[in-house]
C-alpha cells in the first residue's frame, strides 16, 4: 500500500475529510434500543452509523498493528489508568490535589502524551470518588468525525436462523431446534464528514505520527473487523482537504460539496458500482490541496 503523503501529516494545518464506506449482507451499526437491528433515520430511512462506532474501529486498528495506548477500552478500569499516570508526575499529587475538583493541568497533559485517543479524540477525564478524584478535566478533541449516513433509504432484512447445538439435555432428547433472529443490510453506501482543528492538535501534543496511524488507520478501517453480524465492509472513498494555513482558507461545507455521490435512481443498488463518485479537483479553492488516499 502506497506511503501516507508528508501534506497530510502536518498537525499545524487545518483539515476536513470525506469517507466514503459500503456494507454488504450485514449490519454496520446495530442500536440496542432496537434489539441491535441497524440504525436507521425512520423519516429518511437512511442507514445511521455513529462516530463512536467509527472512532472504535480507528483504536482498535491501531491496537492490533501498532500497539498503540489506547485509554477507551474495555480491559482496565478507566480510573486505574489515570491512577497510573498520576504516578509518573514530578512532584507527584499532593492529597489535596488527588482530592480537589479543580481540574489538574499536569495530569491531563500526561493523559494526552499517554494515550493515543486522547490526543486525537479528547475525553472527560473527571471520572473518580471523593477520595482519590484525580480530577485531569475534559480534553477536547482536535479530531472530531460525524455520524455515518447512507446515500439512499435501507431496508433491513430479519431472517430467522436455526442451530444444530442444543444448550439443554431436555432438547437433545426432544430434537428441538434452537431458533434465533439475524437482522442485516442487504447493501448501503455511507459517507462520513471529518475535521482536524490545528489549534487543538497543538495543545494536544498531536505529533505529524499521529495523523499518519489516523490515515492509515481509515483507509484500512474494516480491514481487521471481519465478523459474520456485519457482512462484507469497505472503505471506497477517503478524500483529504489541507489547507496551507491553520486558519484555513475556505469553509469546511463548499469543501465536502466537491465531492458528490447521487443517489442511485431508477435501480435498487446492491453493490459500489452502481453509484458515480464525482469529485470535483478543478475548482478546488487556492490553498487548499485535495488528496486522495482511497478512491
Amino acid at each position: 500500500m502506497n506511503p501516507i503523503p508528508d501534506i497530510i501529516t502536518d498537525p499545524s494545518k487545518r483539515q476536513e475529510f470525506v469517507l466514503l464506506f459500503d456494507v454488504s449482507n450485514g449490519n454496520p451499526n446495530g442500536d440496542p434500543d432496537a434489539a441491535n437491528a441497524p440504525r436507521i433515520d425512520p423519516e429518511t430511512r437512511q442507514g445511521l452509523v455513529t462516530d463512536v462506532a467509527l472512532k472504535r474501529k480507528v483504536r482498535d486498528f491501531l491496537v492490533l498493528t501498532r500497539s498503540i495506548p489506547i485509554f477507551i477500552q474495555s480491559e482496565t478500569a478507566l480510573n486505574v489508568l489515570k491512577s497510573d499516570a498520576a504516578t509518573k508526575l514530578q512532584p507527584g499529587l499532593s492529597e489535596v490535589e488527588r482530592k480537589s475538583k479543580k481540574p489538574n493541568t499536569r495530569l491531563r497533559t500526561q493523559l494526552c502524551a499517554d494515550y493515543y485517543d486522547i490526543r486525537m479524540f479528547g475525553a472527560v477525564l473527571a471520572t473518580g470518588d471523593k477520595e482519590d478524584r484525580l480530577n485531569a478535566g475534559q480534553v477536547r478533541g482536535p479530531v472530531q468525525i460525524t455520524f455515518a449516513r447512507s446515500i439512499d433509504p435501507i431496508l433491513p432484512l430479519d431472517v430467522g436462523i436455526t442451530r444444530q447445538a442444543r444448550t439443554t439435555e431436555l432438547r437433545m432428547t426432544t430434537g428441538t431446534t434452537e431458533m434465533g433472529r439475524k437482522t442485516f443490510v442487504p447493501y448501503g453506501l455511507y459517507r462520513a464528514h471529518g475535521y482536524l482543528n490545528p489549534y487543538l492538535a497543538d495543545r494536544t501534543g498531536v505529533s505529524s505520527g499521529d495523523l499518519e496511524a489516523l490515515w492509515d488507520a481509515l483507509r484500512n478501517l474494516f480491514e481487521f473487523d471481519r465478523s459474520a453480524s456485519r457482512g462484507e465492509m469497505a472503505v471506497r472513498g477517503l478524500y483529504v482537504f489541507t489547507h496551507d494555513s491553520k486558519l484555513g482558507n475556505a469553509h469546511a461545507s463548499s469543501l465536502f460539496e466537491r465531492i458528490q455521490v447521487p443517489p442511485a435512481n431508477g435501480v435498487h443498488p446492491r453493490r459500489f458500482g452502481d453509484y458515480g463518485v464525482l469529485v470535483d479537483e478543478a475548482n478546488v479553492p487556492p490553498g487548499v490541496t485535495l488528496t486522495r488516499l482511497v478512491g
